[in-house]
């Protein structure tokens, strides 16, 4: 497809200044209250939408590089990008669903938020229909899916249970309770794993197509 990789090259482009800008406004907001620059960085990575993002710009990243790596392969496996391809859309529809209503943004975080939660799903989810081999998916890749959001989760909890901080306002424990936040990851999950269906279905469906 003509003007296919310097599409790809843009949106590349676009997930990492989005995920650049996102990190420049933490530091800058931890740097005026004089607080640890690690601990930003930690904060920062502590964000599914963040971590998602990253292996969304990390996906077309090695889409658009010639030098072969094993991490190149890996990524570019139907199986792997696709895992991402269903992750990014949790993260579009949760954001929008779940907490654009809780604030508005602006200037920078406005962009930053456009970008990571409306612009990069929807980007990713067009190189993934264009780009990416189909007919190889199976319902047991699912099982494998499924394990980057228990453990985020776990990990989430951890975290929030030690610094007593949580990423996001549905399952914060402290003023949810635990059985309400395991309801809330629940419906979750179930999203997850609906939206982890649609992307087989249509990977097998594209597949019959040729």
């Amino acid at each position: 497809m003509p003007g296919l990789p310097a599409l790809v090259t843009l949106a590349a482009c676009l997930g990492w200044a989005g995920l650049s800008i996102q990190m420049y406004l933490i530091f800058h907001s931890r740097w005026t209250l004089g607080a640890s620059l690690l601990g930003g960085l930690v904060s920062f990575f502590s964000y599914f939408t963040v971590i998602t993002n990253t292996l969304v710009a990390t996906v077309l990243t090695c889409h658009v590089t010639r030098r072969e790596s094993a991490a190149r392969r890996w990524f570019l496996q139907p199986w792997v990008s696709s895992a991402v391809a269903v992750s990014i859309v949790v993260v579009g529809l949760a954001y929008n669903v779940l907490l654009r209503h809780l604030w508005h943004p602006e200037g920078w975080q406005w962009i930053a938020d456009e970008l990571l939660h409306d612009v990069m799903p929807l980007v990713y989810l067009a190189w993934w229909w264009l780009c990416v081999p189909k007919g190889t998916l199976r319902l047991r890749h699912m099982a494998l899916w499924v394990i980057y959001p228990l453990v985020y989760f776990a990990y989430a909890l951890l975290r929030g249970h030690l610094l007593a901080v949580y990423p996001y306002p549905f399952i914060d424990v402290d003023s949810l309770g635990y059985p309400q936040v395991f309801l809330n990851a629940g419906g979750l999950l179930v999203g997850f794993l609906v939206v982890a269906l649609g992307v087989i279905g249509v990977d097998r469906w594209r597949g019959r197509q040729g």
